[in-house]
């Protein structure tokens, strides 16, 4: 069975269009242009007339509800609008003031109206931390990795109470770095981004990713999301149909079979090519778990099919940059990353004012060097033009999905996502007991608040080799912040 109609759009959101950036079709939402393909229910597929591309569907509304759960998390404690049908909704007050009207008191505490849609709430940060000391005292034993019973043992707390404060410090933290967040992007007219995702607790093989963006030189982190809802949903789907309502949210028949190890590839360039065949082994070239991949499905909670967590991790971050003059996004070799930047940025694309670039290196690769000879090779379907340079032992490979030739030399030298990487290596190292505790690994909604602890922490206090925090290489701070300061 053939059809010509495209998943409806939600309101002006369509991202089911031709993702070829030489193709005359690129962004083009004409159902005419376009065949889609439904004979396999599990298995839609849209193919591009012009240039014969066949990117994956998407459900538009699934993805825009997706959107708004992750604003509605990102902006849990803040003081802020929470109705999510409010166009102000997760815009603190601190930095969006023509947005609100102070409203009276509670007690002590300032209340807002939001001019939006009328709602009311109050600013739980207006008044002192009368827990400062104590939560001060607990973020110093989770940092030093102690587990959370000796932390409940030391401090007198039960469980439950060690995660009361930890939600009430990831809130403060939320609020604290709005502030920062916001002069930044206020005080930014061009820059380097990267985004990089891995499994949120690479030991416990539970399918959760996190995908995290920042500014790539500094490390300075922006938005984090995961594909992981915590609480149950009752609609679960077996296989991906985007004409079908909740077809975002994973079903445990989803869980693979631990499927053959092949040896790694010698040489960057081959492990670039085994990628792509990876890639076109999946059924959705967009969506990892489509092959074969195994992983336990968690406890609790519900997996987000991973296309709807970037498509929306992207479309959160565009409002925050839409001023900026130019923008180059760096990512490792991942289509689901390309097609997410390339679908949400269409129009600054054809302007030529946000482009995509592949960044793959091996471990022996110096940040800064300069490419010996560059060798350029077309590789897999969509014959991506890759570059390939050697400095000493380390290679390097770019691949600018632009194709603008001539700018290979600058960004095998300046592109990178290991300010990213490293962000995530040093959580799994700096809470390595407490992320593959056993009863934690099909259990990972209690690991959130920690992950917005450690955004604050590792922007605002975590200093590198030069003694320098990403906040201080942005010019945000003068100097590291301290855990107390965190805690004001």
């Amino acid at each position: 069975m053939s059809s010509g109609k495209l998943p409806p759009a939600s309101g002006l959101l369509q991202l089911n269009f031709c993702k070829t950036l030489t193709c005359p079709n690129f962004g083009s939402m004409d159902e005419q242009d376009y065949l889609v393909q439904r004979s396999n229910p599990a298995r839609p597929t849209l193919v591009c007339r012009e240039c014969g591309a066949f990117p994956p569907l998407l459900n538009n509304h699934q993805v825009h509800a997706e959107l708004i759960a992750q604003r509605q998390r990102h902006a849990d404690g803040l003081c802020a609008c929470t109705n999510p049908a409010c166009e102000h909704l997760g815009k603190p007050v601190l930095t969006h003031r023509h947005c609100y009207h102070a409203f009276g008191y509670s007690g002590d505490r300032q209340r807002y109206r939001c001019k939006g849609c009328q709602s009311t709430f109050v600013d739980r940060w207006s008044g002192a931390n009368k827990k400062s000391e104590l939560q001060q005292k607990l973020l110093a034993f989770l940092f030093t990795g102690h587990t959370v019973r000796e932390i409940c043992r030391r401090l007198s707390l039960n469980p439950k109470t060690f995660y009361d404060h930890l939600n009430q410090i990831a809130a403060r933290c939320r609020q604290k770095l709005a502030a920062y967040d916001t002069r930044f992007l206020a005080d930014t007219s061009t820059g380097h981004l990267a985004s990089v995702h891995a499994p949120l607790q690479p030991q416990s093989q539970n399918g959760v990713q996190w995908l995290a963006t920042g500014e790539a030189h500094s490390g300075y982190i922006l938005l984090q999301d995961i594909n992981y809802h915590p609480y149950d949903h009752d609609c679960l789907s077996d296989h991906h149909d985007p004409y079908q309502d909740a077809c975002r949210f994973m079903a445990t028949a989803n869980a693979g079979q631990r499927p053959e190890t092949t040896p790694r590839p010698d040489g960057l360039l081959g492990r670039v090519d085994a990628k792509y065949r990876e890639v076109f082994s999946r059924s959705n070239v967009e969506d990892p778990y489509t092959q074969s991949f195994h992983f336990i499905y968690p406890n609790r909670g519900t997996l987000i099919r991973p296309q709807y967590t970037t498509y929306a991790h992207y479309l959160n971050l565009k409002p925050l940059i839409d001023h900026w003059q130019h923008i180059v996004v760096f990512s490792p070799q991942e289509p689901l990353l390309r097609s997410a930047c390339l679908s949400v940025f269409e129009a600054d694309i054809r302007d030529k004012r946000v482009s995509h670039v592949y960044v793959e290196q091996d471990a022996y690769w110096q940040p800064g060097s300069e490419p010996e000879k560059i060798d350029i090779v077309l590789l897999s379907w969509w014959r991506d033009r890759w570059a390939f340079t050697r400095s000493g032992e380390g290679n390097k490979a770019i691949c600018d999905h632009g194709q603008n030739k001539g700018r290979e030399a600058y960004w095998l030298t300046h592109a990178s996502c290991d300010a990213m990487k490293k962000y995530q290596q040093h959580f799994h190292q700096q809470f390595s007991l407490l992320v593959n505790e056993p009863r934690r690994r099909l259990r990972p909604g209690g690991l959130l608040p920690l992950l917005d602890i450690y955004r604050a922490w590792h922007n605002l206090c975590w200093q590198d080799h030069a003694h320098v925090t990403p906040a201080q290489r942005l010019g945000l701070t003068e100097r590291p912040l301290t855990l107390a300061d965190l805690m004001l």
